[in-house]
């Protein structure tokens, strides 16, 4: 017996030994209970509405639309179409993708660009199983996407309902917060309690089941349910009435007026006294270096004030994830290059939102003589390898952004000695120069990547979003390229994940439809999205693709070959992608030693189409560098 359950029939049972015999009181709570189990109770003292051609999926969007969602990314699906439907009605832009990885993609590169939740829906069975990728991208990028997926009806799961499964264990370990529906009502709470848990304390991805009867009119759901209004025999009446509570249940207080606003968002923030170490500790410092990871750029501190706080004190600082551009394309106190040699000398290190992970060493690159300030919204993440090698001096669980400006603040008249930074920004500039000199290398007889890379560099507008979806040639061109501005990169993150190319610039391009959308290919990676260019044409949300096509997954074979001494598996062959956005309805443009003396003209050229409405795939055929000899893909 439920909690619940136990604490009624115990209060039940003592209110009625006072006034009827015990085998009485007992058999009224047993009726009682059977009357609750049902929904009797609820039902008098709550309309049903059976007359009625109001549906669940427009509380849905009723939920979203008083959150400020412009956008849901679906592929559709019966389970889900009352939802998408209702969302088009109040004006929420419907955009339906060719994969539903790609839908959640989206979400999240709206998430992230937006500040406000990324929203999907897909349909039950696969549709889910598809998304899980994406989901688990989600969770370890700290996104904050809502996931609804269609399910069978409660009363048919585990009976063999079309595409009934566990949706629940699968998505459990995934995202912070799941619930299944099971009654109209409690559609609008559940999605506010699932919109706020998106945003609040870590964000991270949420997901809401929808059995199929919660989303449908009440005379479908009864029909379908097979409810009906006379039956012979006593069995069929039993069976019959089960089933008709069963319904008018479900849809019991359903169209009530409820109140649909957003739940307040909370989030931990460093207190005074850590702060005002932390401010001892920088002000003392010669040499110190601030690292900042994506959750540097999170709400609810705006990215130009976080800026104007980097800015006044000077520190010589790392850009990571979400945060790289958020200096600009040219700062004076952004360092690009050599961060290793930095870190081993630095006196102070600030991790901004900057995790321990393989992306530092584990903590190795840390040198144990530098005093080590750590803030991150996760506790776990906080301390990430702290018990290995390294120790922070003072860890903060709470915002990032929010302790750059208390820090700044604190630190007034505080200004980092230039030799340091001059030292260290002579380092980039020399690395930079030495990446420039690759560009005159010659390659076999295809293009060099570097100087590919970098005469899009120079093309490139200042109103521009980059995406990166690939492996060696994306590597390179972390090196190479340098995003304008707050929130233009958009990479997978921590999880490495190959296929966001299409989703990411589908959710890039409609948050910001005046910016050119870049998407940087390796030609592996193409492959996992290169079906949304019909996204892309149909939905009018023109991008530019380049993709660095060296018929390889080359960032494998570059140890697997000298390791293992065979390429298996890892050759592709220069194909024609440029042909394949044709037939999607896009244009396609071609480098290469035909045309390299043009290759600043043939970009330009991918500009323009993409600003007249066209999406563009460039097929750049590149030849194999040493530039990221070295690297290694585990």
């Amino acid at each position: 017996m439920a909690e619940q359950d136990r604490i009624i029939w115990n209060w039940q049972a003592s209110l009625t030994k006072l006034i009827v015999p015990a085998t009485l009181s007992t058999a009224a709570v047993g009726v009682w209970l059977v009357l609750r189990k049902f929904g009797i109770i609820y039902q008098l003292f709550h309309k049903v509405q059976k007359e009625s051609t109001r549906h669940g999926g427009e509380i849905v969007a009723d939920v979203l639309k008083a959150h400020g969602v412009k956008h849901m990314f679906t592929l559709v699906g019966g389970h889900i179409s009352p939802i998408l439907v209702a969302c088009e009605k109040l004006g929420i832009r419907v955009v339906d993708t060719r994969h539903e990885v790609t839908a959640v993609f989206a979400a999240d590169a709206v998430a992230r660009m937006s500040g406000t939740v990324g929203v999907a829906a897909v349909t039950a069975g696969p549709g889910l199983t598809n998304t899980v990728t994406a989901v688990k991208n989600a969770q370890m990028a700290e996104s904050p996407v809502l996931l609804m997926g269609g399910a069978a009806a409660s009363i048919l799961k585990g009976r063999g309902a079309l595409q009934d499964i566990d949706q629940m264990s699968l998505f459990k370990p995934l995202c912070k917060y799941c619930a299944t529906v099971t009654k109209v009502r409690d559609i609008a709470p559940t999605l506010q309690k699932a919109l706020q848990i998106a945003q609040s304390g870590t964000p991270g991805p949420v997901f809401v089941e929808f059995p199929i009867d919660t989303l449908y009119p009440y005379q479908m759901v009864a029909k379908e349910v097979g409810a009906k209004s006379k039956s012979k025999g006593l069995m069929p009446m039993i069976v019959n009435w089960y089933l008709q509570n069963y319904v008018d249940d479900l849809f019991a207080g359903a169209w009530e007026k409820r109140d649909v606003s957003p739940m307040p968002v909370t989030m931990p923030r460093a207190s005074k006294s850590q702060v005002q170490k932390c401010v001892e500790l920088v002000s003392r410092a010669k040499q110190p270096v601030i690292i900042l990871g994506s959750q540097s750029t999170l709400p609810p501190t705006p990215t130009d004030k976080l800026v104007t706080a980097l800015e006044s004190m000077g520190i010589p600082s790392f850009l990571g994830g979400m945060a790289r551009g958020l200096l600009g394309q040219h700062s004076d106190i952004q360092i690009r290059q050599k961060r290793g040699e930095a870190l081993k000398e630095a006196d102070v290190v600030i991790l901004a939102g900057a995790v321990c992970d393989f992306r530092l060493g584990y903590g190795r690159t840390l040198s144990r003589k530098s005093k080590i300030i750590a803030v991150n919204r996760n506790k776990e993440q906080l301390f990430k390898n702290s018990d290995m090698f390294w120790k922070p001096t003072v860890a903060i669980q709470g915002d990032a952004g929010d302790f750059i400006v208390q820090l700044a603040a604190g630190l007034k008249g505080f200004k980092c000695d230039p030799e340091w930074l001059n030292k260290l920004r002579g380092r980039d500039q020399e690395k930079e120069q030495t990446n420039r000199d690759k560009c005159n290398e010659v390659t076999d007889q295809h293009l060099n990547p570097v100087k590919v890379l970098h005469m899009t560099e120079e093309v490139m507008d200042d109103n521009t979003i980059m995406v990166a979806d690939g492996g060696d040639f994306v590597g390179t061109a972390a090196y190479i390229l340098r995003p304008r501005g707050p929130l233009r990169w958009l990479d997978p993150g921590a999880f490495g994940t190959l296929g966001v190319g299409g989703g990411f610039a589908l959710g890039a391009k409609l948050c910001r439809p005046d910016c050119d959308v870049w998407i940087i290919y390796g030609d592996g990676s193409l492959g996992y999205s290169v079906a949304e260019f019909d996204t892309f044409t149909r939905h009018k949300t023109p991008v530019i693709a380049l993709v660095g096509n060296d018929a390889g997954w080359t960032q494998i074979s570059r140890e697997q070959v000298p390791m293992f001494g065979s390429n298996v598996a890892c050759q592709l062959a220069f194909s024609d992608y440029e042909t394949v956005a044709v037939g999607y309805g896009g244009k396609g443009l071609k480098l290469d030693r035909n045309n390299e003396g043009e290759m600043e003209k043939v970009l330009r050229e991918a500009m323009e189409l993409s600003r007249q409405g066209h999406s563009v795939l460039v097929n750049a055929l590149i030849g194999k560098t040493n530039f990221r000899e070295g690297s290694i893909s585990v």
